[in-house]
């Protein structure tokens, strides 16, 4: 079993990745394989909407977008961890986001999504809906904590003064651990949901 970890923070070494750094404790202290991806510092253009990963079963640009792609095919969960901009996430983490779910070709169903914000002050709640997004399109089921997951520092290193947003992120990881493990089970037993061969489509203009 395997989570995929992605640190949407330009700062390797920054609060962000602190809270990610608490969860993989304790998925290594779960027996669930880890990989922690940064993709903030990376130059990554956004989804033009060109429909050419429909025939190339990847996206055109081939960027971190296609390398995390094969990583996320692989992998039981997905964790997104981005700092706060503007009550939103950071724009790189977005169209990496934007480009990955859109050009995969691959079923996502069942993989266990989380995400993972951190702040000065405010705006982690938007940031985070924002995310959860991702993953309630894609069939994932979410992970939660006892606290919506963020945490909170400016400076380098301040988050590990917030001792609610470390354990927060603890709790976090032990419940998305738990959810794979049961999946796993569940899948063993009886398989993953029914999916219908022809998806839908309705537009409202016609």
């Amino acid at each position: 079993m395997k989570v995929l970890l992605l640190n949407g923070s330009p700062r390797k070494n920054g609060n962000t990745a602190i809270a990610l750094q608490e969860m993989i404790k304790v998925f290594e202290e779960e027996g669930i394989e880890t990989e922690l991806v940064q993709v903030g510092n990376q130059a990554i253009r956004g989804c033009i909407g060109c429909g050419g990963c429909a025939k190339k079963g990847k996206c055109v640009f081939d960027d971190a977008v296609n390398e995390v792609a094969e990583k996320f095919e692989h992998a039981d969960g997905l964790v997104l961890g981005s700092p706060v901009y503007y009550a939103s996430a950071n724009s790189t983490l977005t169209a990496l986001c934007d480009r990955l779910f859109f050009s995969t070709p691959y079923s996502k169903c069942m993989k266990v999504g989380a995400s993972v914000v951190c702040a000065r002050r405010g705006g982690t709640t938007a940031a985070f809906d924002q995310l959860n997004k991702y993953f309630t399109i894609a069939g994932m089921p979410v992970a939660s904590s006892l606290y919506w997951n963020n945490i909170h520092g400016a400076a380098p290193g301040e988050a590990l003064q917030d001792p609610e947003g470390l354990q927060t992120m603890r709790i976090l990881a032990r419940n998305m651990a738990f959810l794979i493990k049961s999946i796993a089970l569940g899948r063993e037993t009886y398989g993953y949901p029914k999916s219908e061969a022809k998806k839908e489509f309705t537009n409202f203009v016609r």
